[in-house]
């Protein structure tokens, strides 16, 4: 299974086309082109076209090119996925997902339109229901026609609704983020944190990254470029991390340990579990350094 480098994912209103064009600049690992939260009701129809010509037109480079389109309850969802599907971005992200239903709804649609098997289906988790219906949401993953592969944390969605506030380490919210990195898991799906707010509060910014990397999150969705650089730091492992995994690995690798599964290295008892982690580990650093040399 190939592994890309998912840290960070910026939005970028589908109505700006110079914010598009300079998406194609920035070293973020994903560009998600907005067409709902960022765009006003009368602009939505040119911010579409914008978008799909934008996705037609590539330019991208290594970044992966999601689109969000409107729920598919108001009045531009339908017309937005059926653009989303002509236009075949990597992933089409689709808001206000709160049971499984419309994701295998959604699934059949994309097989009916024969869109790109390339395209990959990805929803935005934002609403109590969601949070309570979160395993049955990733149970669709296992179900290849509805080619769901990942989860966007929609935290202040989340804020709203549930009137949880918005505090310095999201105490209210940890129960609801940890069970959707660990619906995720199960299904072999990735799943990315929501915005930070204040862009000003770079040592907040820095703080969140930290703990949604520890909490397991692959990446986190941004709203400026200047919050790039140290989400990518954040999630990417660094040299020391790099050093002990491929330590760990070749410690397993010893002909005399490949039937083992605990080696003493360095005064400690490692497991193969450990080994596995490492191998990850390694991986998601050999792909970051691929991608930066592309």
């Amino acid at each position: 299974m190939t592994i890309r480098p998912r840290r960070s994912a910026l939005y970028m209103p589908g109505s700006n086309a110079r914010a598009i064009e300079k998406a194609k600049t920035l070293p973020v690992d994903a560009v998600i082109l907005d067409l709902e939260d960022s765009v006003a009701p009368d602009a939505k129809e040119t911010a579409r076209q914008q978008v799909v010509e934008a996705v037609k037109a590539g330019g991208f480079g290594s970044r992966e090119v999601m689109m969000r389109i409107n729920a598919l309850d108001t009045p531009w969802g339908s017309d937005d996925l059926t653009a989303a599907v002509a236009a075949a971005p990597d992933i089409i992200l689709v808001p206000k997902v709160s049971s499984s239903q419309p994701v295998e709804a959604i699934g059949q649609r994309l097989l009916d339109m024969h869109c790109d098997l390339r395209t990959r289906l990805w929803v935005m988790i934002e609403t109590p229901l969601a949070i309570f219906n979160i395993a049955a949401i990733a149970a669709c993953a296992a179900d290849s026609e509805t080619r769901l592969s990942g989860f966007v944390m929609g935290t202040n969605d989340l804020a709203k609704d549930t009137r949880a506030r918005l505090v310095p380490g999201r105490w209210p919210m940890i129960p609801w983020l940890m069970n959707c990195v660990a619906a995720a898991r199960i299904y072999g799906i990735d799943v990315l944190d929501g915005v930070y707010n204040d862009i000003a509060d770079e040592k907040g910014f820095g703080e969140e990254c930290a703990q949604a990397r520890d909490m397991g999150f692959d990446g986190k969705t941004l709203i400026h470029p200047k919050q790039i650089g140290p989400c990518n730091e954040a999630f990417s492992p660094s040299a020391d991390e790099v050093a002990q995994a491929r330590k760990i690995i070749a410690a397993f690798d010893q002909p005399e340990n490949k039937g083992k599964g605990v080696v003493a290295l360095d005064g400690r008892m490692v497991e193969r579990l450990h080994a596995d982690m490492a191998r990850r580990t390694v991986a998601i650093a050999e792909a970051i350094e691929k991608q930066a040399a592309a």
